[in-house]
């Protein structure tokens, strides 16, 4: 239930209540007479219907209504209704980014194979394609880890060519897209002094909102990767600061209760029970 007119003491809280789970009865005597405590006697919220409604098979009892009812009209918490801050709620999705860092391979022929492939390059007249593949195939070396150094030789490669080629900064980006990978050895790529990101490495951070984002990225991001850095240029549209707002609610996390796993001993008995009655299938089979 959503409001923007609550009393005072409800304003900035969120009230959740569980009716989807079993809740213990307080009060009242044992089962049969046994020797089960009223604690351990288990009530639902809900009861079977008598006839199914679509994919709806389960309803909530008069009695269990009435609980819901009371316990959001008391605003208190017990085993199946929880108040929280709504701040506990949100968070500020940040962007985070690392360094674009690429080892160039101007001579790897399942990368040239690739290169000759792409749409882009089928666009480029014959002349310049053979042009371009004579220069990479002169390249003293198999390995770059600087996309600047190897560009600069390329286009002198191209330029003092028979057939001299000047390509434009959009071939020049195909051909790095298919010769480069990341490589944490690699120069760090720039474009006019600033450090370009890699879109493969770009991640994203729920930094709660009750938390700073500074003191959030240097504790949980930070001492993983030391080179990241937030995007801030993504912000919010109401408060203009870095992240954008959501909100989300666990609500199984909250109620979540922890239910041991069952004894080795009984699922063993179970699998030999299952084994024996394969085996007396497969016996009925043969026989």
């Amino acid at each position: 239930m959503l409001s923007s007119h609550k009393p005072a003491n409800r304003k900035g809280k969120v009230q959740l209540i569980n009716a989807a789970k079993e809740r213990a009865k307080t009060g009242g005597r044992g089962r049969s007479g046994g020797g089960e405590s009223a604690e351990d006697v288990e009530n639902v919220f809900y009861q079977a219907m008598r006839k199914s409604l679509g994919s709806k098979r389960k309803e909530l009892t008069e009695e269990s209504i009435d609980i819901i009812v009371k316990t959001y009209g008391q605003f208190v918490e017990n085993d199946f209704s929880k108040i929280f801050d709504y701040k506990a709620f949100g968070y500020r999705r940040i962007t985070v980014e690392r360094p674009l860092q690429l080892a160039i391979y101007p001579k790897d022929a399942l990368r040239l194979e690739a290169l000759q492939a792409d749409n882009a390059w089928a666009k480029m007249d014959e002349i310049t394609q053979q042009v371009i593949l004579d220069a990479l195939t002169s390249f003293e070396q198999d390995k770059y880890l600087s996309r600047d150094k190897f560009l600069k030789q390329l286009k002198t490669k191209l330029e003092s060519a028979a057939k001299a080629v000047k390509l434009s900064a959009v071939q020049l980006k195909l051909i790095v897209k298919h010769l480069g990978e990341h490589d944490d050895e690699a120069e760090v790529c720039k474009t006019k002094g600033q450090i370009e990101a890699n879109p493969d490495l770009r991640d994203n951070e729920n930094v709660p909102l009750t938390e700073s984002v500074d003191e959030y990225f240097a504790r949980e991001v930070l001492p993983h990767v030391p080179d990241a850095w937030i995007e801030g240029s993504k912000t919010d549209d109401k408060d203009g600061e870095v992240g954008i707002v959501g909100y989300e609610i666990p609500f199984n996390r909250h109620f979540y209760v922890y239910e041991p796993p069952r004894a080795l001993e009984a699922i063993d008995a179970d699998l030999d029970a299952v084994s024996a009655e394969i085996m007396q299938l497969l016996n009925e089979v043969h026989s």
